[in-house]
Order: structure tokens, then sequence, then C-alpha cells
């Protein structure tokens, strides 16, 4: 499994130069392969810089976001419709300077706590958005996924099942789901079940456990996750994501209660973390080949 990222978050809540490229440097030495970046203030950095340092690295990098209330382009407000959208084709443009292939999270609705269920307006709007930013994507070579979150972080798509009606209704070739092992543990009813059904449509991964920290410590079945992913014939990037107080980011630690250490040494955890991933993903290998040898 060489296909190894890890998000930026493990190392720094920052958007500065410096720890940016800290951030990529440490990845790469402990042997990962892609890092992942939040939507990041591109007024404090230098995109090309960003660019050259992770190709002088042979580092892949993915972009992730979540919206704004302000730029809900699920509500019923042109306005923020408007605004959500801008701040998507921002995001792709980030994606496509930095050598990103994958622009991921919550594109498609504000991120945070809903007080009230989704409309179907509020639906078709994020649909029409998504597929007019869909459309711009592609032309960058951008690909678009949803991260699939639970139901404090969004009223919208908390299900696989949710997010492939939504990418059909969309009708667009460049929409994939972005699905996580944390929000399938709360949400999914079999999380394995799930990335079955998602099948092709799967375009980008995270793992991480179910209370943010150490991999195989908490609840999550990852043994099912992998035999899963094998099963789907997923090749592309495992990402591994944690987040603890020891590294802080004001927005991300509101919006997902971020609230205790949930370790505080994040080279052990990452070193952790690839071993992890790297042995499990092995022993399904293993379990695949026996069962289908006759």
């Amino acid at each position: 499994m060489n296909k190894l990222g890890i998000h930026s978050f493990v190392w720094t809540g920052s958007s500065v130069q410096k720890d940016l490229e800290t951030a990529i440097q440490v990845s790469s030495d402990l042997g990962y392969k892609l890092i992942e970046f939040p939507r990041l203030n591109t007024k404090v950095f230098d995109v090309a810089a960003l660019a050259r340092l992770l190709q002088s690295r042979d580092m892949g990098v993915a972009v992730t976001m979540g919206l704004p209330p302000d730029g809900d382009i699920s509500s019923e407000d042109l306005e923020k419709i408007a605004r959500g959208e801008a701040l998507l084709i921002e995001g792709v443009a980030v994606a496509r300077d930095l050598g990103a292939k994958k622009l991921g999270g919550i594109l498609f609705s504000m991120h945070g706590k809903y007080q009230s269920l989704p409309t179907a307006a509020g639906w078709r709007n994020s649909v029409d958005v998504i597929r007019r930013v869909a459309e711009r994507a592609k032309q960058a070579d951008v690909t678009i996924n949803l991260e699939i979150v639970n139901r404090f972080e969004t009223n919208l798509l908390n299900t696989t099942a949710q997010g492939l009606k939504f990418i059909e209704d969309t009708g667009s070739d460049n929409v994939f789901l972005h699905l996580d092992t944390f929000h399938m543990n709360i949400e999914e009813a079999s999380p394995a079940d799930a990335i079955r059904v998602a099948g092709r449509k799967l375009g980008y991964f995270h793992i991480g456990e179910s209370y943010r920290g150490y991999l195989g410590s908490g609840t999550i079945d990852f043994d099912a996750a992998f035999d899963a992913l094998l099963d789907i014939g997923y090749t592309d990037y495992l990402t591994f994501e944690s987040f603890s107080s020891e590294v802080v980011d004001k927005d991300l630690s509101i919006t997902c209660g971020i609230w205790r250490d949930t370790w505080k040494d994040n080279v052990a955890l990452a070193r952790h973390a690839r071993a992890f991933i790297e042995e499990r993903f092995a022993s399904a290998e293993r379990r695949r080949q026996v069962t289908r040898t006759v």
C-alpha cells in the first residue's frame, strides 16, 4: 500500500508558508506520498513555491474545504449561493495550481450543525452549483469529491446512498464520493457495505479512528473497511486524518468539537498510522488471496 496520505492538521493549523513547507517535508520524510491541505488563505502563502516543493519531494496533494454559513449553496438565499459557488471555484483554482487532482470535503453545504431539515429547493440549488463547478473542475483536471459527514457537520449528505443520489442528480461524470471511516462509523448501518455500494464512485478515502486518535485504539472495524475497499478495486489514496487540541485550528475546533488532546506527539502518531494502515491492508490482501484460492 504505497498510496498513503496524511492531513496537514496533524502538523499545523496554520496557512503560513514555513509551516506548510514543514508539513510537506515531515510527511515526506515519514514515507507519506500525499499531503492533504484544507482550503488555504492564498494571501499568506506562495502557491507556486509549494507546488515546486511538492514536486521536488515527489508528493501528491489533495485540497479539501467546507463552506461557511454565508456561502451555503444548499440554502435558498441567492447571495449565499453565489458566494459559495465563488469559493468552490477558488478552491478548484488553488487545487489546480498546487498540482492537486482532487478537491474534496463538504462542498455541497455549510460545514456545521443545522437547526432544520434540508429543503427540496436547497437540494436542487446545491446540485446545480456542484454541476457547474464540476464542469469547471474537469477543465482543470480536478475531480470533485463530496465528503459524506455526520449529522453534526451537515444536514444534506450523511450517508453513501444520499451521496450517490446527489451525484446522479448532477448528471456529472466528474463528481465522486469522499468517504471517511470516522463519519461512516456514526451514520452508516454497515460502513463496509456502504463502501461496496459506493463502488467506482468512490474517489477519495479518509482513515480515522472513532475518537480521532491512534488507529486501532478505538471502535472502527478497519479490517472490514479494507476488505470492502479491495472488493471494489479501490487503488487510490488512503489519507490518515486525526485531530487533537495539541494542534489548533480555531474554526475546525469549533465545527468538529476538537476539545481535548487525543495525542501529543504527532510524529509518533504519524509513524504508527502508516505502519498500521500498511499492515492491516496487507492482511486484507492476504485474506482475499486465501479465500479466492481453489
